[in-house]
């Protein structure tokens, strides 16, 4: 019995030993690291970016404000009295086209640049009743249209400009801006060859990018082949006196 008894102590003190062997090197494993999962918010494409247009006095759909911003000159000449009616016809002068034709007139601009030249504006859109006061002074359809058939400035797709160099010279185009005259007609050729290559360098700048001249002035274009209806719409402006 002793021997039995004996036998079976060691066989338990071996289990218990395999057990607490077991634990110990238990212990020692490495352990596997938790991975914690996160997501990165990230904002959508096709979130839409929120533009502060609380400074923006006009409908930006239906027209756009050019200003020294697009590296143009803005002159105005209906807004002062050096124009050829000796008084104002606007309260300040600002140049809105139809945006078609302001983006046409900026890649106008920009190939221009590339040559060393610049566009400076004279006249753009012209409210109607703004047109009727340039008819009662010259009545001839050779220069202003008639206000019941409308000018294309009427309509936003017309613009008045000639060249200036980059430092904003104006380049010799052999008469002054609203001269009514022969020598300002575009198939006038009695004139210095400079001059007439001036002529010719604003004349297929514009009509390369979509504006068609008009035969009795140098510096008038408009856009496109269309007739948008006529606009009686005039800009907000403080009436300001001219210094």
């Amino acid at each position: 019995m002793s021997l039995i008894f004996q036998t079976y102590m060691i066989t338990i003190k071996v289990s218990i030993s395999l057990v607490l062997f077991s634990l110990l090197t238990a212990g020692c494993k490495p352990q596997t690291p938790t991975v914690i999962e996160t997501q990165t918010s990230l904002p959508s494409a096709t979130t839409p970016v929120v533009v502060d247009e609380t400074d923006i006095d006009y409908n930006s759909i239906e027209w756009t404000d050019l200003t020294p911003k697009d590296n143009v000159t803005i002159d105005i000449r209906q807004a002062k009295s050096t124009n050829f009616l000796k008084v104002p016809v606007f309260s300040c002068g600002r140049c809105f086209l139809k945006p078609e034709v302001a983006k046409a007139l900026k890649k106008v601009n920009q190939e221009l640049i590339h040559k060393g030249f610049k566009l400076k504006l004279f006249d753009c859109y012209r409210p109607t009743p703004a047109q009727q006061k340039l008819w009662d002074k010259v009545p001839n359809p050779d220069y202003v249209a008639r206000p019941s058939e409308g000018s294309m400035h009427s309509r936003g797709s017309a613009i008045d400009l000639t060249l200036t160099d980059l430092q904003g010279n104006e380049i010799d185009m052999g008469t002054p801006y609203d001269f009514f005259g022969r020598e300002a007609h575009q198939d006038y050729t009695n004139l210095p060859q400079p001059i007439l290559s001036n002529r010719l360098m604003l004349k297929s700048a514009m009509e390369a990018g979509g504006f068609q001249a008009i035969r009795t002035e140098w510096w008038h274009f408009s856009f496109g082949k269309g007739m948008p209806p006529l606009e009686d719409w005039q800009w907000p402006c403080e009436v300001k006196s001219e210094k």
